[in-house]
């Protein structure tokens, strides 16, 4: 299915894939939205936020505005387009220097996003007052975008786990009343990590450290659940040059049988990406789609990862609108399909099918990743 701007939020929020940040104080930014369009870059963030020092905040919100113009005039077609800024009152400047340019973004991504200060809800006030003022809440034509947040869970109300649960209550609250402003949800792993003094080697997924990994599960449970909840992304993969390993490599041999597919293993080894490539699986294991990426390497690797297999969506058709119950063996004859608890699962596949594609019978992930790596 085709991806645009005006397509549904249901199937922009799953086909993010690999949201790609870049500092706004890059010097050619314009440039640099282009490049990662044609590498195949579905969504990216300019970010106003901790990517960048201080100091240079005045001026990455003027190169931010100035990008948006010229994109604004050049007409191309451009990724979903976000900016993640630091405040409110930054979020309104920016919309307004930029003016019908802010036209050219999906959204804005808001950090360390929680109910307990009342800042969410500043940020949700700011965003409704561009929308009106520059025409931007989908409500003048069909063909008109609607801008949306993307909130991420990264505050201490969240971490802490004595806060916890009445924080991402409060958050889906506030989140369920504005749904229609919500694209998807991110996390924020490094804030997280900071937070106990951790940071992961890239020998380790985020799954190893095991206080981050009971936040995401607490997210999820709370916010990702397939009644009335949202689609959360995968946080954040930091590492992208050859470091000293301390652990196995996280890829079997078997899989690599083919002399093409052995040299492939290798350049995942020495690019770090076999690590990036278990945590993927276990994101989606763990109920989220698509992550956030530093490096432009990162993003076709999530898109192959997230591709649904053949024998996920003969399981998925197999199961979706049969709600009379019951189970049967599946189309591959090597599981049972129960059909009314696995409607949720069968439903998110289809739609992730429609996002990334289903690969064709007998394709493994292997040559999923040698195209995606060409």
């Amino acid at each position: 299915m085709e991806l645009t701007p005006e397509s549904s939020p249901a199937l922009q929020a799953v086909a993010l894939g690999g949201t790609l940040y870049t500092p706004a104080n890059r010097p050619d930014l314009v440039k640099d939205v282009l490049r990662q369009r044609d590498l195949g870059c579905v969504s990216m963030v300019l970010c106003l936020e901790d990517s960048i020092p201080d100091a240079d905040v005045v001026g990455a919100e003027e190169n931010v505005v100035a990008t948006l113009t010229v994109l604004a005039e050049r007409d191309d077609d451009l990724p979903l387009l976000f900016v993640r800024v630091r405040t409110p009152e930054q979020m309104l400047w920016v919309a307004r220097r930029a003016g019908a340019a802010t036209g050219v973004l999906t959204g804005f991504v808001i950090p360390k996003f929680d109910n307990e200060s009342g800042v969410a809800a500043a940020f949700l006030e700011a965003l409704h007052t561009i929308q009106t003022e520059l025409g931007l809440d989908g409500s003048q034509s069909t063909h008109t975008r609607r801008l949306r947040i993307m909130p991420i869970l990264e505050s201490p109300a969240v971490i802490h786990v004595e806060t916890r649960a009445a924080a991402l209550t409060n958050i889906y609250t506030l989140l369920a009343a504005n749904r229609e402003d919500i694209l998807s949800v991110r996390i924020g792993a490094t804030d997280m990590s900071s937070a106990f003094g951790l940071r992961r080697s890239r020998d380790l997924t985020i799954y190893d450290v095991n206080v981050v990994a009971s936040v995401i599960g607490d997210i999820v449970n709370v916010l990702g659940r397939p009644d009335g909840g949202f689609v959360i992304s995968g946080p954040v993969w930091e590492h992208y040059a050859n470091t000293e390993r301390v652990l196995r490599p996280q890829l079997r041999v078997t899989p690599f049988v083919g002399p093409h597919e052995i040299e492939l293993r290798q350049r995942i080894m020495t690019a770090n990406l076999d690590t990036l490539i278990r945590e993927i699986e276990l994101d989606l294991a763990n109920g989220l789609l698509g992550k956030t990426v530093i490096h432009p390497t990162h993003v076709a690797l999530v898109h192959a990862m997230s591709v649904v297999s053949h024998e996920e969506y003969l399981d998925a058709l197999a199961i979706a609108g049969n709600t009379k119950g019951g189970a049967a063996a599946s189309p591959y004859g090597n599981k049972m399909n129960e059909m009314k608890p696995h409607q949720a699962w069968a439903q998110r596949t289809l739609l992730r099918a429609d996002a990334f594609g289903v690969a064709a019978a007998n394709i493994s992930f292997v040559e999923l990743l040698e195209a995606s790596m060409a």
